[in-house]
């Protein structure tokens, strides 16, 4: 009977019914654990209590992929640094004279905007090269005897308290330095001639910025278009159309920012100076005004220089109301024109900043430097845009 119990049953044309369930036969369907709770199952417990060891090692292993790529592409930018610099460059002339192309484009057409643009800048360049120049040539006797003058006054001070230095060693020091340039001659001509060299490769770059931004700034989006629809397969377009116009947008704002507050201070720099009658005022405005593309570190760096001239040229306490210059520029500096002027682009904390430039003079020295932080804030720029999007 149990035999019998245990067969299935069957209709009137010998199929199987299915209208009941038989005695010992088998469930319709069979139950299945979720997935989470049959890993649960497999694994030790141990593990189980140490999912974020698991979590820690799936980060890790994937930021040592990006480190790879990102070593990758900087070691390829070495390579190629002169052109990498040249681009760079050419994007940061297209961020200033585009707004004055297409502000020009309304009533003239778009080369001959470009070619205003571009003449008229280099034009205005060259304007203030030549006026430092003639300040510099005009200022060179005066300077001389100031500047005797000035080392004269130098070691009177060191020989008062609390140096106490004695003529001999000051004398001894002077020697030194003569003997080390006798000496080392041969190997400072070395240097010169590479530098020689080095300017000619800044020659060939400024040339290749120039014939690249005239072609940025007249048809710069077009470029854009073109390498976006044929590089990129078209599921991948509208992500990387959002992250372009972000990294633009930061990099254009960031620029014509750092512009702005470059000029700020060189004008700053140069009226106090000009009061000050330190000598050489226009040409330490301009180094200022090149110093402050680096930030943090530029504008100490430009008025210590001014303070060394104001105090072979002026005397101590000149130089120390350039010191006080120092302080007081770079208070107006970072709490009034960084964040207002600096607004539209991407802020960032100090320390980012202050880690940014040490680690781009690291790689690059001061090219490095420059670079570090506008390329911190496009990519930080293109993360925000790309995680605003939903998934």
């Amino acid at each position: 009977m149990v035999g019998d119990a245990r067969r299935p049953a069957s209709g009137p044309g010998g199929g199987r019914r299915t209208g009941r369930a038989v005695l010992g036969s088998r469930p319709a369907h069979s139950v299945r654990l979720p997935m989470r709770r049959r890993a649960e199952l497999r694994e030790p417990p141990a593990m189980h209590r140490m999912g974020w060891l698991r979590t820690t090692a799936a980060y890790a292993w994937r930021l040592i992929i990006v480190g790879i790529v990102v070593y990758g592409v900087f070691s390829i930018l070495g390579r190629f640094q002169l052109i990498a610099v040249a681009l760079f460059l050419a994007l940061v002339v297209t961020s200033v004279l585009r707004p004055l192309t297409d502000l020009l484009n309304r009533v003239l057409p778009r080369p001959l905007c470009v070619a205003v643009a571009l003449l008229g800048s280099l034009l205005a360049l060259f304007a203030l090269l030549a006026l430092v120049g003639n300040a510099v040539a005009n200022e060179s006797s005066k300077l001389v005897g100031e500047f005797r003058g000035g080392i004269h006054q130098i070691e009177q001070w060191l020989q008062r308290p609390p140096f106490r230095l004695s003529p001999g060693k000051l004398a001894d020091l002077q020697g030194q330095v003569t003997n080390y340039l006798s000496v080392h001659r041969s190997r400072l001509l070395t240097t010169a001639v590479t530098g020689l060299g080095r300017v000619v490769e800044v020659a060939t770059g400024v040339a290749l910025a120039l014939f690249a931004s005239v072609f940025f700034i007249h048809s710069g989006e077009r470029l854009w278009a073109w390498a976006r629809d044929e590089l990129l397969p078209s599921g991948a377009r509208p992500a990387w159309e959002l992250a372009g116009r972000a990294a633009w947008r930061t990099f254009a704002g960031y620029t014509r920012g750092i512009i702005i507050v470059a000029a700020t201070n060189s004008v700053l720099v140069g009226i106090a100076l000009l009061v000050l009658r330190v000598p050489l005022a226009l040409p330490l405005a301009l180094l200022e005004f090149f110093a402050a593309f680096v930030p943090l570190v530029g504008s100490p760096v430009a008025l210590g220089v001014a303070t060394v001239v104001a105090l072979a040229g002026r005397g101590p306490f000149i130089a120390a109301a350039v010191l006080v210059l120092i302080v007081v520029i770079g208070q107006i500096e970072g709490h009034v024109l960084h964040p207002l002027v600096m607004s539209w682009a991407v802020q960032l904390h100090p320390l980012v900043v202050a880690v940014s430039v040490i680690a781009g003079s690291i790689v690059a020295g001061v090219i490095g430097a420059v670079v570090a932080v506008p390329l911190i804030s496009v990519v930080w720029a293109v993360l925000r845009a790309l995680r605003a999007v939903p998934p």
